[in-house]
């Protein structure tokens, strides 16, 4: 036994672990006392028990677990490092918990953050396209007799009627107000058709005439070709029977006639001839068309067949005829040239995929089955729409995709026989002489108090002077 009361051989005090008694036995060192015979024989027990355990295997272990004890003792120091450099660059602001939230939880609880403020946070809605609300705004009265066809021009601006009466009458389409009578056809007018640049309109007759009519002058239209300047254009004379349609090219330098004598015709408008004569059908040519772009000619006959063309070889590329065979009064190309839009004598409406050769939709829902009534497409913040005339006087518009009823308009005193769309302005023309005029009004305007000028502009038509007032009446709906 030395003199600090320690058996030789012994653990050192320093290595053994410190207990509550060894830390007061240091701090009052004359409060030791020897060690027991059974201490000491303890001790040596724990000295042999190390050296016999001493083989490889042990001190493999010996010396992972003080590797291991190691490694934790150094990812503590560097854990306890971090809290402490996260503490001092910690804001006043922030608490203490936080630094203690591990990084990835720390990053999910700022991505929570942001979602519950993205989510809190007024998200841009989506502007929802208007749906058909088209209102009779006037009446206009001057034909005497039934208006077959009605059409608004390219621009907007203008609306021609063509009439049993022989006369084709152009109005203003903002106002109502009568613009000009254009007087030459020897019967009755059955269809009409604008140039791309508003400026000239096409009139078909029972007469077996085609006349090109100057808007701006309300005279025959004149043409350069072999001619004095200034001279009129000679009416369009080939069918053998009345002209029933009519649909000018995109360019506006191709004119196309449909003919009770089952003959497609194309005009050249500038020199005032007949291009190419199409053997269409076996039955009246009852409505014709072009494409967007100009390259394809529809036509539709009574016969119940639709034929595509080729407008530059007059080549027949497509015929179209549904199982029940239905006659067909009317026909037009979508807005994207895809489809067709075939008006039957079934009532029904049928739109066509003539690349593929089938009936994509059916709209059903108007009367139409002894007249040959017409439409169109129509389009209000890029959504198109279906439009057509009935039998029974009304207008009914369907959505293209759900094929649903959007709208129907009562308009007319017997047969409506034409329906014209452009944009928010829709023109109708009837049995009853006249024709009718309708605005698109939309739902969050109409709350918002903002048509009231339209209606004070409505009110204030039956004080406006049409330009001519010698056979022209004007109602305000």
């Amino acid at each position: 036994m030395t003199s600090d009361g320690v058996t030789p051989g012994a653990t050192s005090p320093h290595k053994r672990r410190k207990t509550h008694g060894s830390s007061r036995d240091e701090q009052d060192p004359a409060a030791r006392k020897p060690p027991s015979a059974t201490q000491r024989a303890t001790s040596k027990h724990q000295r042999e028990s190390r050296t016999m355990s001493r083989s490889p295997v042990a001190d493999g272990l010996s010396r992972r677990s003080s590797r291991s004890r190691s490694r934790l003792r150094s990812r503590s120091r560097s854990r306890s490092t971090r809290s402490e450099s996260r503490l001092r660059s910690q804001s006043p602001l922030e608490s203490p918990s936080r630094s203690r939230t591990p990084r990835s939880s720390t990053h999910s609880q700022t991505s929570t953050n942001r979602t519950r403020t993205d989510s809190s946070s007024p998200q841009p809605t989506a502007r929802q396209p208007s749906k058909p609300n088209y209102r009779a705004r006037l009446v206009l009265h001057g034909h005497t007799k039934p208006i077959s066809q009605v059409r608004i021009s390219p621009n907007g601006r203008f609306i021609a009627s063509a009439s049993a009466d022989a006369t084709l009458k152009i109005w203003d389409a903002a106002t109502g107000a009568h613009m000009d009578t254009l007087v030459g056809h020897m019967a009755g007018v059955s269809c009409l058709a604008w140039t791309p640049d508003s400026n000239t309109i096409a009139s078909g007759s029972d007469d077996k005439a085609i006349r090109l009519w100057d808007r701006v002058t309300g005279r025959p239209r004149t043409t350069a070709r072999n001619t004095v300047a200034g001279q009129e254009m000679a009416p369009l004379k080939g069918h053998h029977n009345y002209i029933h349609c009519l649909a000018f090219s995109p360019k506006g330098n191709i004119l196309a006639s449909g003919s009770y004598d089952e003959a497609v015709f194309l005009w050249d408008v500038r020199a005032g001839r007949l291009m190419r004569s199409l053997p269409a059908h076996s039955d009246p040519v009852s409505g014709i068309d072009f494409s967007r772009d100009g390259t394809l000619v529809v036509s539709c006959s009574t016969d119940g067949l639709i034929r595509v063309w080729d407008t530059s070889t007059g080549q027949c590329l497509r015929t179209l005829v549904h199982e029940d065979n239905p006659a067909v009064a009317n026909v037009c190309f979508s807005p994207n040239g895809r489809f067709v839009l075939a008006f039957n004598l079934d009532n029904c409406i049928r739109l066509w995929d003539y690349v593929a050769g089938s009936v994509k939709k059916t709209y059903q829902g108007h009367l139409n089955e002894k007249f040959a009534v017409g439409g169109c497409f129509g389009v209000l913040d890029g959504e198109p729409f279906v439009a057509s005339a009935s039998e029974d006087g009304s207008i009914v518009l369907w959505d293209v995709k759900s094929k649903a009823i959007l709208q129907r308009i009562e308009g007319h005193k017997g047969v409506c026989f034409w329906v014209d769309v452009h944009g928010e302005t829709m023109a109708s023309s009837g049995q009853d002489n006249t024709v009718r005029v309708y605005r698109h009004v939309n739902e969050s305007r109409t709350k918002n108090g903002a048509t009231g000028k339209d209606d004070k502009e409505s009110q204030g038509l039956q004080t406006e002077l049409p330009i001519r007032l010698d056979d022209v009446k004007m109602e305000d709906v």
